[in-house]
């Protein structure tokens, strides 16, 4: 019997680009999200305001969540995007659904919003580490599907990656933080933990793209062990896809300026 290959099997880490086409590319692209963030925010063209853009990442522990965002930003006027970090929940935060604590960083329209971790972490480290319940991860499928159709539905932009990196790469970009004094910080104990259960997180990150992957809130899984290629590909992207969202919605994206 023939079983389908899994999605994070699919992924080709050995594709490369140097840091000279990485540089290249990368400044196209920036530019390019430039133009459309100024025109979704009103500021340019047609000047009415433009659905709202959420960008959330997920990934392994040193994956390049932290450099994506950064040269995703990097162009943007800092008054128009927010990047909001979400580490665990504290203990008010508990008290509630989980859910609740994403509500306020979201933006409204003409808005713009990146999250480094999101709800996600109820299926992930919370499955992983057992700080939910089976019954608790399990029901969380459907919610946050639920959640992320409530958002499209208002005309959200959600742009969803997840940041792979192969075991080999990520122990090398330990051994490195673990020889600078200026980056020891980013790395923790938790870190290494985490390294060992890989396996079980592997199994997690298959079941949230499984169950998670939908029309209006796709997944794109990003070849991390190659940098340059990464940062290329996650603002190219984001680029790519706000073009055809506006594009289907009728905005003209080539009379700006």
């Amino acid at each position: 019997m023939l079983y389908p290959m899994s999605h994070l099997a699919k992924v080709d880490l050995s594709a490369k680009l140097s840091k000279q086409q990485g540089l290249e590319r990368l400044e196209a692209a920036q530019e390019r999200l430039l133009r459309l963030r100024l025109l979704l925010g009103g500021q340019i063209g047609e000047k009415r305001i433009g659905p709202p853009l959420c960008v959330l990442f997920e990934g392994w522990d040193a994956s390049g969540k932290g450099g994506a965002i950064k040269r995703l930003v990097a162009p943007l006027d800092p008054r128009h995007v927010r990047v909001s970090q979400f580490a665990a929940p504290t203990y008010d935060e508990k008290r509630h659904h989980f859910l609740q604590r994403f509500w306020n960083v979201l933006p409204g329209w003409g808005g713009m919003t990146v999250l480094d971790r999101s709800w996600y972490g109820r299926v992930l480290v919370e499955r992983v580490e057992g700080f939910a319940t089976e019954e608790q991860w399990t029901r969380a499928y459907q919610e946050i599907v639920e959640f992320e159709r409530t958002l499209a539905a208002e005309g959200t932009i959600l742009i969803k990656f997840w940041m792979h990196v192969s075991p080999e790469e990520q122990l090398k970009r330990f051994e490195d933080r673990a020889g600078d004094p200026l980056r020891q910080w980013k790395l923790t104990d938790e870190d290494w933990r985490n390294r060992e259960k890989r396996p079980a997180y592997e199994n997690a990150i298959e079941d949230m793209l499984d169950k998670t992957d939908k029309k209006r809130a796709h997944w794109k899984i990003i070849p991390g062990d190659n940098k340059p290629l990464a940062r290329v590909a996650v603002v190219e992207h984001v680029a790519d896809t706000i073009e055809k969202h506006l594009a289907a919605h009728g905005y003209k994206l080539h009379d700006a300026g």
